[in-house]
């Protein structure tokens, strides 16, 4: 047990009123703005609006919010009060968002208007919930209870003192799909919030309170909540907070009304702005941009460079570890590596026995740092095959070059991270296979023009039918999270299988990248 009294909530917010600067603007954005008093008084009134509903220290409370002010007091509250705060994929169907309610055992549900529907949808398959948390007024015949997010805010009118939490005191699940398919929760503690400042905010970013951070990553993806709240926050400087769904236009306009110095974002949104008429001059005030989420192809960091004038830093991190431990730094980037260790992480590549392996050679990832989770919640199989001892398997493949610089190979399994989402096949094809068209089914990677994945399904029809390629991508939209459907369905005789019958996905793979070699050609 650790007897170091340490609140994240209070780090990021309480010492700046201390340190005499509460007049500077803590968050902005169309949705509104906020300085850090007003910050520190919001989150202090939020958390005591919970304890006066009966949250308890450690308890959960689900967020399915867009980024706006709202969302970040409610984070914050929640940790301040020692309860865990855990915001989930606003992307997920009510379905999904249910066994995610269920699994998280959140007896507090908070939601922004644009999710409401899906939100009041899914309480009414998770049981345990006692309270919904709206902004606004839902219909009339709501049957879970529910409290606007302004009467919680107002019933704390007597602002609750922090809650005495320590550095190893639960704050954060964030769930992911990771390296091992079925969404699970990473728990995260209290101190490695000051943790991921420390090493890549601090030491990496050189953040500065002059900075304004604005991030296409949302706040309920770890890559997210460090930009747009651990790392503005802790150094004293501004967070731009959009709400709308993010699109090129629309974060282009946003980067040239907010005028934000640090730009954060990954190779997919990197390669969309290129590919859209996004003025060569809208980054003028972004100092440096960041990408994170699945390897930056080298030649979308030399058009964006050469397009925006804006360098970019390619970095690895992970849910499990909260945020990036492996990145190129301001002035020493190398186009194409994930970069060098961030201060306070080791990092190691070991062979398919354990074994150490010699520079130049592959290997699987490993880190360890104090940012990395304790584990995955009621996941223990899972937990002990990637948290081996202070060690976190990252499901990595690497190269690192006797100079220190790590290249990425893919994944040591055949998980797809499209977006910088990762998304499991198995779930995928579970869903396809509900179509009445498709007899078997795989769904691998495929590497486009720009060199990121996209989800490819390859079928076999069910005899007697016909597949319909644009039909079955609605089929997986209509079931699955959006960014889960497959980018193209590829209709084969058979699928390529061993001698003991399983699929042979590295063939498939290859089947794959001819198939959509020549057609883009």
């Amino acid at each position: 047990m650790s007897s170091e009294s340490f609140n994240a909530s209070v780090f990021l917010v309480d010492r700046h009123l201390e340190a005499g600067h509460g007049d500077r603007i803590a968050i902005t954005g169309p949705a509104g703005t906020l300085t850090y008093a007003q910050l520190a008084d919001h989150v202090a009134r939020f958390a005591a609006g919970l304890r006066t509903m009966g949250v308890r220290p450690e308890e959960r409370v689900l967020l399915v919010m867009s980024d706006r002010p709202e969302t970040a007091i409610t984070i914050l509250a929640v940790m301040r009060m020692g309860a865990v705060a855990v915001p989930v994929s606003t992307m997920y169907n009510p379905t999904e968002l249910a066994t995610l309610i269920r699994d998280s055992r959140a007896r507090v549900v908070v939601a922004t208007p644009e999710f409401a529907p899906a939100v009041r949808e899914a309480v009414r398959s998770a049981p345990d919930v006692a309270v919904l948390v709206l902004i606004d007024p839902p219909p009339a015949e709501e049957t879970t209870p529910v409290c606007l997010w302004s009467d919680v805010l107002e019933s704390g009118r007597a602002a609750a003192l922090p809650y005495d939490t320590w550095r190893d005191s639960p704050a954060l699940w964030l769930y992911t799909s990771g390296t091992t398919g079925a969404p699970k929760a990473a728990m995260h503690r209290h101190g490695a919030v000051r943790e991921v400042y420390e090493g890549y905010g601090r030491q990496v970013l050189g953040i500065r309170p002059d900075d304004r951070c604005f991030s296409v990553a949302r706040l309920f993806f770890a890559y997210g909540i460090g930009n747009s709240l651990f790392f503005p926050l802790a150094a004293g400087a501004t967070a731009v907070l959009d709400p709308a769904r993010p699109t090129p236009a629309g974060v282009a306009a946003r980067v040239i009304e907010e005028r934000p110095t640090l730009f954060f974002a990954g190779p997919t949104f990197f390669a969309a702005l290129l590919a859209s008429d996004t003025p060569a001059g809208a980054f003028q005030s972004v100092r440096l941009a960041v990408s994170a989420g699945e390897a930056l192809p080298a030649e979308i960091h030399r058009r964006f460079t050469e397009h925006f004038g804006v360098d970019i830093i390619d970095g690895l991190g992970s849910t499990e570890a909260l945020h990036i431990f492996i990145s190129n730094h301001p002035g020493r980037v190398r186009p194409g590596s994930s970069g060098t260790v961030v201060p306070g992480y080791e990092a190691k590549l070991l062979d398919d026995s354990g074994a150490p392996v010699k520079d130049g050679e592959p290997g699987h990832l490993y880190v360890r740092g104090e940012s990395v989770a304790n584990g995955y919640w009621c996941r223990t199989a899972t937990t002990r095959q990637v948290f081996q001892g202070e060690w976190l398997r990252t499901g990595d493949t690497y190269i690192r070059g006797e100079d220190g610089f790590y290249q990425c190979l893919g994944r040591s399994n055949d998980m797809i991270k499209a977006g910088g989402i990762w998304v499991s096949p198995m779930e995928v094809e579970a869903r396809l296979l509900q179509h009445e068209s498709v007899g078997e089914c795989a769904v691998v990677a495929y590497i486009d023009e720009d060199g990121l994945e996209k989800p490819v399904a390859c079928v076999v029809s069910a005899p007697g039918r016909t597949v319909d390629a644009g039909e079955l991508i609605g089929f997986c939209r209509e079931g699955l999270a959006s960014f889960k459907r497959p980018r193209e369905v590829l209709v084969l005789d058979e699928l390529p299988k061993t001698a003991t019958g399983k699929i042979q996905r590295v063939v498939i793979r290859q089947i794959a990248a001819d198939l959509l070699g020549k057609a883009g050609g």
